[in-house]
């Protein structure tokens, strides 16, 4: 019986032996890999340069005297002069915009020319009168949601937005009773806005131009008689 009992021992301690040192094995497998994964991580970081992304170098648009320039919110404007300014111990360039229109001379830094665009080329204009040409998309939400929307692309300073504009609030007629004051209103400044822009390249023509597109011949016609009658 003794024996026996020293060779279940035996048994299980040689047991106990090989679990540990299985154990033992998967742990070294485990960490072998993890030690792998991260050295290769490592060796692939050394290989690997970061570099720094480099801003694209934004070029300075140079404008002259008696150049036309669109600004934003107020629309074509000419500049009249180049001036300097000192505020504080920091040497200010800046143009003078004449808005005519508006009696307007507004003062922009030359810093600050991001709010400036020069005057539509005669391509982009040909593509706003087809703009205009175009079937309306008109949103099927409140007028007061839209109105927001309108203002905002006239005041984008964006040629096409504001033909879109135009070409949206375009009723094509002069019965007052077919539009919203408000409606008219929008539709006047945008109007006006686009064929400032459209006289300084096309002159003359530009409202002629502008009213064919929009079918509105027969109105600018009967509104230039009321003025010969009136004079």
């Amino acid at each position: 019986m003794k024996k026996k009992k020293s060779k279940n021992k035996g048994k299980k301690k040689k047991i106990e032996k090989t679990t540990k040192l299985s154990k033992a094995t998967k742990i070294e497998k485990v960490t072998n890999k993890r030690f792998v994964k991260q050295s290769h991580f490592k060796s692939n970081d050394e290989k690997i340069e970061i570099k720094k992304i480099k801003k694209q170098a934004t070029e300075k648009r140079v404008y002259n005297i008696k150049d036309y320039v669109v600004y934003p919110k107020h629309g074509v404007g000419k500049i009249i002069s180049v001036n300097k300014a000192k505020i504080g111990e920091i040497d200010i360039n800046f143009y003078n915009v004449l808005i005519e229109k508006e009696k307007l001379t507004l003062s922009i830094p030359l810093n600050q020319q991001s709010h400036l665009r020069p005057v539509s080329s005669i391509n982009q204009i040909n593509k706003a009168i087809s703009i205009l040409k175009s079937k309306p998309r008109i949103k099927r939400t409140m007028w007061s949601r839209r109105a927001q929307e309108y203002e905002q692309k006239i005041n984008s300073g964006k040629l096409y937005e504001l033909a879109e504009v135009v070409r949206d609030l375009n009723k094509k007629t002069d019965t007052i009773a077919e539009q919203s004051y408000s409606e008219r209103q929008l539709f006047e400044k945008a109007y006006e806005r686009l064929k400032s822009e459209l006289q300084v390249v096309l002159s003359d023509k530009a409202q002629k131009k502008m009213d064919k597109a929009l079918k509105r011949e027969d109105i600018s016609e009967s509104a230039e008689n009321k003025e010969i009658t009136v004079t």
